[in-house]
């Protein structure tokens, strides 16, 4: 399968059976989602931009919430969690996803505000890539991030939801993706597409940095 950046928290996941995005968002991050079409849409939480499903095109079957899904080979779990430390009575709450297909094992926090409990962690048991925001304000800081990684315990670890240049105003808080490589303490390996088998997985983990893409 392969990972496609498409930019803030969305990302195109390409199984052998199905596409799916994740979080795709609206202008005003400050750029527009590419055109995509997709099998399926899933949504951590309600805010306009994760939760632009306008922008995806074909017939998407959305998943906007925990529970257990599957849809053309792909086995979707939807984990409740909240996008604030104070349960959700500050931003409410968030969906953790984990996707099962082609013999991996993905998991995307979406804006996850706050520690996982031991619960939560043994649900994400055997994660194989995660995909982690990492520029604190409105989702976990830094250092937090840092610690729940090495909980989780990925092969792959691929930042999102960081502060760029390209970014509108609204996020100007946010920390830049500089600050969590640098605190991470690994050389990122950069790409412009993931393409991964279970094979492939390192031994140790490994940092992949994603190049928007723009098209």
């Amino acid at each position: 399968m392969d990972i496609t950046y498409l930019g803030h928290s969305s990302f195109l996941l390409k199984f052998k059976s199905a596409k799916v995005i994740c979080d795709p968002f609206d202008k005003s991050v400050g750029f527009s989602l590419p055109k995509t079409t997709a099998d399926i849409v899933t949504i951590s939480h309600d805010h306009k931009d994760h939760n632009n499903i306008e922008a995806v095109s074909g017939e998407p079957m959305v998943i906007n919430g925990p529970g257990e899904y599957e849809i053309k080979g792909v086995v979707v779990t939807g984990l409740t969690t909240f996008h604030d430390e104070n349960q959700g009575k500050d931003r409410g709450k968030n969906t953790v996803y984990v996707f099962n297909a082609d013999d991996l094992r993905i998991c995307h926090l979406g804006d996850l505000g706050h520690e996982l409990n031991e619960k939560q962690l043994n649900e994400l048991d055997g994660v194989d890539i995660l995909m982690i925001p990492v520029g604190g304000d409105t989702s976990i800081e830094i250092k937090k991030a840092i610690a729940l990684v090495k909980k989780i315990g990925p092969s792959i670890v691929v930042p999102m939801h960081y502060k760029t240049k390209e970014h509108s105003s609204l996020f100007k808080t946010k920390a830049k993706l500089s600050e969590f490589v640098d605190q991470l303490g690994i050389e990122p390996r950069k790409e412009k597409k993931l393409k991964i088998k279970k094979l492939d997985l390192p031994e140790e983990l490994q940092l992949v940095v994603l190049e928007r893409y723009a098209k």
